[in-house]
């Protein structure tokens, strides 16, 4: 009892910045709106909660959703809450590439340029109006900020040359998986002969991802697309095996069907963006 009154307490004083206002129009009302989700429990707590559980992880994943900006604020804050308990080492993003290690070095900790960064560092593909904030971030107060992308000729060379998904990681089961996957997001319209290419590359970035955030100093947090977190399809399949596991958190939007234990940790529950049908041009 004592040590769980220390506990609450110590959530109690976290000096945390207010949750960011929602910008996501949909889920609202939704039933634990804003709550995080123990998948092993079936527990609801708080995010000061959650700050509390990952203190002192070595490596945390943090899945999104790329187009909710409500995802992207709050990695953001439970980046600074964290920060507020111990140096965030390590900071990794799907977003950038190896190719733009070397910038991103040359301005960790340093004074930043204003509007001249983004293009100073190659950014490019991704809304720099959504993970800017993060970039500029891991920059300053993070220990380093780590390129965890392949670059375009890691990618043409897994697309020309594929490697096949080793059977030994990936189940039977997750193989159909990622395959459907990847189908949907190619608007079912994918030829079945580019499928092997498609899947190399996206097993290349898992290899990449864990590679860089399992080497990097810890504590240190990979950001990066949802799929690619799933203890069960992405990066945890390629985790060194003589290492505790990463622990992995999901950002997920209400009315989503919320992952279960074989896929996350924490399920981080948000407002929703307007769904948008990316297909109907190829209709």
């Amino acid at each position: 009892m004592r040590v769980l009154l220390s506990c609450c307490l110590l959530v109690l004083s976290l000096p945390l910045q207010a949750l960011p206002v929602w910008q996501s129009p949909e889920g609202l009302d939704a039933e634990h709106l804003g709550q995080v989700l123990n998948t092993r429990t079936g527990e609801w707590i708080a995010p000061a909660a959650l700050v509390m559980e990952l203190v002192d992880e070595d490596y945390v994943l943090l899945g999104e959703k790329h187009d909710n900006p409500d995802h992207q604020r709050l990695q953001l804050w439970l980046l600074q809450a964290l920060q507020s308990e111990r140096q965030q080492a390590s900071l990794v993003l799907e977003m950038l590439r190896s190719e733009q290690q070397p910038q991103l070095d040359q301005w960790q900790g340093q004074s930043l340029p204003g509007e001249s960064l983004k293009d100073e560092l190659g950014w490019q593909g991704w809304d720099w109006s959504a993970y800017g904030e993060l970039v500029r971030w891991g920059l300053t107060h993070a220990g380093r900020l780590l390129a965890s992308n392949l670059s375009r000729d890691e990618i043409m060379a897994a697309y020309q040359q594929p490697e096949p998904l080793d059977e030994q990681r990936y189940s039977a089961r997750a193989r159909d998986r990622l395959g459907e996957i990847m189908q949907r997001s190619h608007c079912d319209k994918l030829p079945e002969e580019r499928m092997p290419a498609m899947l190399s590359i996206q097993q290349a970035r898992d290899q990449r991802m864990a590679a860089v955030l399992s080497g990097a100093e810890a504590p240190g947090l990979l950001v990066a697309g949802a799929f690619h977190v799933r203890k069960d399809l992405g990066v945890p399949l390629h985790w060194p095996s003589e290492s505790a596991p990463p622990v992995v958190v999901m950002l997920v939007e209400a009315g989503s069907e919320l992952p279960d234990a074989e896929q996350a940790d924490w399920v981080w529950l948000t407002p929703a963006q307007p769904e948008q049908d990316y297909c109907a041009q190829f209709d």
